[in-house]
């Protein structure tokens, strides 16, 4: 359940196991901290929360450094609601909300909105204005309140903490393999098909251009991918980048589908990033592109089975 207000949330839903954060990714370390809300939800019969913030605080706070998403608020809603989560607020971020003493959210939200018996958190958890409140600062408004506190340690892979922020660099350097280890499943994005210069169609590959808001682009080069559309899936071929066989420089989201036929402008696509298949590069001719092109279909064809056959076991 995704609500967007605490006048929302259903009463039933109130009093359980609570967790703070932007949780952006849903990614294993966030797993793991999910699994320690669960079994505190368990053990005192009642329901398991996730409270975070859409957008997250930084692009509220400083809108032109802060770090793009990997994550939009429904999917993160639907991956939080697959692993168990009972309810999801997705609180609306606002200035004024983030001008809010800790020991307000404290006791406003915590205590007196979800009435929370038990709060489960990371180590580096902070919060508040400024994240004046740390966690020593959590423990003893904890035990004021009687609330229990749980802090979940850290996950470590190949010696380092996996963490939102890991991720988007290896998404920035094109290592979307890597990153859907951390994730427990191909990074993926969402946007809106619209209309191109139609030279795919022409050459013999009808691409849809996707136009993506808020969310980061792994790094260009062209992809094996799959593409959903209408709770379909796809086979796709990727392009994330400029053309330079034909002059052109702007950054552009092109996507292949492998067997489909149809009109897809206008409509909501999201594209899984599986493997990098090569880099983006100016071809003498467009024999040579279309050569390359087709080796690139056939690559994306080929791992797609692949994966295929992997589901198919697990």
């Amino acid at each position: 359940m995704l609500v967007r207000s605490l006048e929302e949330l259903p009463e039933r839903l109130r009093g359980g196991a609570v967790s703070i954060g932007n949780f952006d990714g849903v990614h294993l370390g966030h797993v793991r901290l999910l699994e320690r809300l669960l079994l505190q939800a368990r053990q005192i019969g009642a329901s398991a929360v996730v409270f975070t913030f859409d957008p997250m605080p930084e692009w509220v706070l400083n809108p032109a450094t802060a770090p793009l998403p990997i994550c939009w608020t429904e999917r993160k809603a639907a991956l939080l609601t697959q692993l168990g989560v009972d309810a999801v607020v997705a609180y609306p971020t606002s200035r004024e909300f983030l001008r809010l003493e800790a020991s307000e959210f404290f006791w406003r939200f915590i205590v007196g909105q979800l009435k929370a018996k038990v709060l489960v958190e990371g180590r580096d958890f902070s919060f508040g204005r400024n994240r004046q409140a740390a966690m020593g600062q959590l423990e003893d408004w904890c035990r004021r309140a009687g609330i229990r506190l749980e802090v979940a340690p850290p996950l470590q892979w190949e010696g380092r903490t996996v963490s939102s922020s890991w991720i988007r660099q290896l998404l920035a350097e094109g290592q979307v393999e890597k990153a859907a280890q951390l994730l427990s499943r191909p990074y993926r994005i969402r946007g809106r098909v619209i209309r191109g210069a139609g030279r795919g169609r022409q050459l013999g590959y009808p691409t849809a251009n996707l136009r993506v808001d808020r969310l980061l682009i792994p790094a260009e080069g062209i992809y094996a991918g799959r593409a959903w559309v209408a709770d379909q899936a796809w086979p796709a071929a990727v392009s994330l980048g400029p053309n330079p066989t034909f002059g052109e420089k702007d950054l552009k989201i092109e996507a292949f589908l492998i067997g489909f036929e149809g009109n897809l402008y206008d409509q909501v696509m999201q594209l899984e990033f599986l493997a990098r298949l090569r880099e983006v590069r100016r071809f003498p001719e467009v024999g040579a592109l279309l050569a390359q092109m087709a080796e690139d279909v056939s690559a994306t064809q080929q791992i797609l089975t692949q994966i295929q056959l992997q589901e198919a076991r697990t």
